[in-house]
């Protein structure tokens, strides 16, 4: 009978040391990145995968972001959407509209007992995602704003100072005449053109681009961007396009690649683009901070954030939120954040963050990285600078850029575009506003 029971207890034993473990719960993160940011947005789940052993983030690139969301919808609709979804900023509004579909990351926090303190992101940041009473609706994640970069050869063949980018649309204008008739191919270009030419633009001349706050106090939003001062910088670009002095080069991010082969030598972009544009350039690139025109008065303001945030969808089993939430918490750390600032050119989202990066001397060793902070923080945000909520303004930027092409090909002009696309945007928001009748 010893002889049994030692015999069973040395089975027990051995079974113990071969069970398995506790089964990992595995979290599916569509996202919208690629090149050296979809590298950089892999390290962050490898790191919190190595951090812990409870939960493993599986990261799925699925196109861009509109092909990301598109993606989700459909999958929400057949049960197999995934836990966390990235989401640019501008559909905002239609997330919030999909009130079944999203569980609030500020009643995720609250569920799961995991710290949350709205107060330690930054306003510029936070605000844009948060709902009338400061309950935070999504993780802002990649956080950007444009600012202005310069070839600093370019400049010196030119004759220009490679240490004094434009501060002005006047001034902008001169140098990009001076660059092309030193041989540049164009003065200057941008990308995204509504989101830099419009939306930026407006908030950083303090100029409304939507009645009621730009969407953030109702739904009976009225666009309202087709105003002189925006009529007249459109037009201005118009002219510049004759002699290439301004050259639209696209929607999104064409403008990119024609700065980093030195065909224009100035460029306004995302600063979110700083470590692929450092990465790919055979040239000294300088930094500065939108242009402004100074006859009007307050400007500069401040600018408005872009990029996207992390919605959580609702529908997936109970463990997989439990570490949801400990992987936003991750992210949180300042640590995290001000090494994926460093390495992105994206806005730390946190204070700690920042004042890590300056403790660490980033912004001495890097002169230029801390603009994209300095232009989304210059004065505090007004109900005209704060950002845009507005229904379907995936679609509304969609018709802006329909009505910019038109001016920069000579075909309308720049009135009448903004006219167009104010009309035409209002019928959008008409539609959500009676999709949406309970919001």
């Amino acid at each position: 009978m010893k002889f049994a029971l030692k015999l069973l207890h040395l089975v027990v034993a051995a079974l113990l040391l071969v069970a398995p473990a506790q089964a990992t719960t595995e979290i599916m993160w569509w996202h919208a990145m690629s090149g050296e940011l979809g590298k950089q947005l892999e390290k962050l789940a490898a790191d919190f995968n190595a951090a812990q052993s409870d939960y493993r983030i599986v990261p799925a690139y699925k196109g861009n972001y509109t092909e990301t969301v598109t993606a989700a919808i459909f999958a929400f609709r057949s049960r197999s959407q995934p836990a966390i979804v990235q989401v640019n900023e501008i559909a905002t509004a239609t997330m919030m509209a999909a009130r079944g579909a999203i569980y609030p990351v500020f009643e995720l926090m609250r569920d799961q007992s995991e710290p949350f303190a709205p107060q330690a992101y930054l306003p510029a940041v936070a605000g844009y995602y948060a709902d009338v009473d400061g309950n935070m609706l999504s993780f802002p994640f990649n956080a950007s704003t444009p600012i202005l970069y310069y070839n600093k050869d370019l400049f010196r063949s030119a004759g220009l100072d490679p240490s004094q980018p434009p501060r002005t649309w006047p001034e902008l204008g001169t140098m990009a005449k001076r660059l092309r008739a030193a041989g540049a191919m164009c003065g200057f270009t941008t990308s995204w053109p509504s989101w830099i030419n419009v939306e930026n633009f407006s908030a950083f001349h303090n100029l409304p681009i939507a009645t009621r706050g730009n969407g953030f106090a109702g739904l009976d939003a009225q666009l309202v961007f087709n105003n002189p001062i925006v009529v007249r910088h459109i037009a201005q670009l118009a002219k510049w396009q004759a002699d290439k002095s301004f050259d639209y080069s696209g929607r999104g991010q064409a403008a990119e690649p024609r700065f980093q082969k030195g065909e224009c030598g100035i460029f306004i972009g995302s600063s979110g683009t700083r470590a692929d544009i450092k990465a790919n350039s055979k040239f000294e690139v300088g930094y500065g901070m939108m242009p402004y025109e100074p006859d009007v008065q307050g400007a500069p303001q401040n600018s408005i954030i872009g990029g996207a945030t992390l919605w959580v969808l609702r529908d997936r089993p109970r463990a997989e939120y439990a570490g949801v939430a400990k992987f936003f918490g991750f992210l949180s750390r300042p640590e995290v954040q001000a090494a994926w600032h460093q390495n992105t050119g994206y806005l730390p989202i946190t204070r700690a963050a920042f004042d890590l990066s300056r403790t660490q001397g980033f912004y001495d060793r890097n002169p230029g990285a801390s603009i994209s902070i300095e232009e989304v923080t210059l004065k505090p945000p007004t109900d005209k600078s704060r950002g845009v909520r507005l229904g379907s303004f995936v679609l509304i930027r969609d018709v802006i850029e329909e009505e910019l092409e038109q001016v920069f090909s000579g075909k309308r002009s720049a009135q009448a575009a903004m006219d167009n696309a104010v009309d035409r945007g209002n019928r959008l928001l008409r539609q959500f506003e009676r999709a949406n009748p309970d919001r």
